[in-house]
């Protein structure tokens, strides 16, 4: 019996399912191969009011460094009587002659009643003034709340309740009415009743005591973010391969609190821009002929019902600056946050 022939193969088909395609890469792609960082770079920049709020920022920034040179060019400084120097300028009431507080092509802003001072170069020193007052108090204050905050969080005990009580106290006092409570009794120690207070010491008091009374917020917001993260099984790993406190914080906490480090330091700034401006405005801090945005809010109150003009300038300035730095730390928070849809 012989055995059955095998009949011919039928043609193979090729389908779409068997067709070869190369193999995608399992890892990560797109955004999941991004860091952080990059994430809340590309993040923030879709974001276009914090776009522009960013170069606002800057751009008063970028002034403020280079006041001088652009008064150099300008012709002017804020210091010098053009009012009173230059037959002209001023009428029998020691009020411009020319509408508008005195605007023309050789005072782009006018000038000050009374003295005749430039507004432009003013409001230029006084910004200048203002915002190295408010950022160095801002820092100092960041610094200061970081320090203790992390430090009251981690080691906990005795210590955590210490801060802890000394944060209340803080808390609970009135800042703007203690500052000007508290600033003659700082100023007493240096300065004799009979002698002016020299400009150098009215802003190293002015820093010292906003950041004395100014750090307790950050510090009990960062001393919450230990108290979690100290519990979390990275730093208990540390703790068991034998790394120093010093290691654990900088190397384990500090860079799981970038984020609410930087929106608390965004928010700082605006804040003190405005609370130095309030205590010049009521003649505690800065005072004429010292430029500052509070000085110059202070004087155009004195005429704005005769001549707006001298309010106009120095209180639009502020305005803008802070609701750009405000719109700034927003944008900055959203684009932190990895939960936000944009």
């Amino acid at each position: 019996m012989t055995p059955p022939t095998p009949s011919p193969a039928a043609p193979l088909e090729v389908t779409d399912e068997d067709s070869a395609t190369p193999a995608k890469p399992s890892g990560p792609q797109g955004s999941e191969s991004r860091s952080p960082g990059r994430l809340a770079w590309t993040r923030f920049r879709r974001d276009r009011a914090g776009v522009i709020s960013a170069y606002v920022v800057i751009f008063f920034f970028v002034v403020s460094i280079c006041a001088p040179l652009i008064a150099k060019l300008y012709g002017k400084d804020p210091y010098t009587l053009y009012g009173m120097n230059t037959p002209g300028l001023l009428n029998e009431f020691n009020y411009p002659v020319k509408p508008n507080g005195g605007i023309s092509s050789d005072f782009w802003f006018g000038i000050e009643p009374q003295l005749g001072r430039d507004v432009f170069t003013f409001l230029l020193y006084g910004i200048r003034n203002s915002l190295l007052i408010a950022t160095a108090a801002a820092l100092l204050t960041t610094v200061l709340g970081v320090v203790i905050g992390i430090t009251a969080g981690y080691v906990g005990g005795k210590t955590d309740y210490f801060v802890g009580r000394v944060i209340d106290i803080l808390l609970a006092f009135p800042q703007t009415l203690f500052f000007i409570a508290f600033w003659p009794v700082v100023l007493g120690i240096f300065v004799a009743a009979d002698e002016n207070t020299p400009v150098r010491l009215t802003v190293v008091s002015l820093i010292l005591v906003m950041t004395v009374f100014g750090w307790a917020s950050i510090a009990r917001l960062l001393r919450g973010e230990v108290l979690a993260l100290r519990e979390r099984e990275f730093v208990e790993a540390a703790k068991v391969t034998g790394a120093s406190p010093a290691r654990i914080i900088f190397k384990e906490l500090l860079p799981n609190l970038w984020t609410p480090i930087l929106i608390q330091s965004t928010l700082l700034l605006p804040t003190y821009v405005t609370t130095e401006a309030a205590l010049a405005f009521l003649g505690v801090g800065l005072t004429n002929p010292t430029p500052d945005w509070g000085v110059m809010i202070q004087n155009g109150a004195k005429v704005y019902q005769d001549d707006i003009t001298f309010m106009l300038f120095p209180g639009l300035t502020m305005v803008l600056f802070v609701v750009a730095f405000n719109l700034l730390g927003d944008s900055v928070r959203d684009a932190l946050d990895p939960k936000t849809k944009r």
